[in-house]
């Protein structure tokens, strides 16, 4: 696992290696709940992050970039 992005609001962490796509935890800071995406929507995400670089975001792009997913955060973050 690696975290690929943090900030006071979200925080996003790739898992490599899961079949052949990558897995990534979105979480929400302020709302304390998180989604895992795998599959097709995972690869669709990587592809959106490298393109959202490629044009090097400032971070309030990258905020709104990841607020898009808010409405999939139902999972409240648990601590173990």
């Amino acid at each position: 696992m690696q975290m690929i992005y943090n900030s006071p609001n979200y925080c996003v962490v790739e898992f490599p290696n899961m079949g052949n796509v990558s897995g990534y935890e979105i979480v929400d800071k302020h709302t304390r709940r998180e989604i895992f995406i795998e599959g097709l929507l995972a690869q669709r995400f990587r592809t959106s992050v490298e393109d959202l670089i490629a044009s090097e975001p400032s971070t309030e792009e990258i905020e709104d970039f990841l607020a898009q997913f808010e409405g999939l955060m139902q999972q409240p973050v648990v601590l173990h």
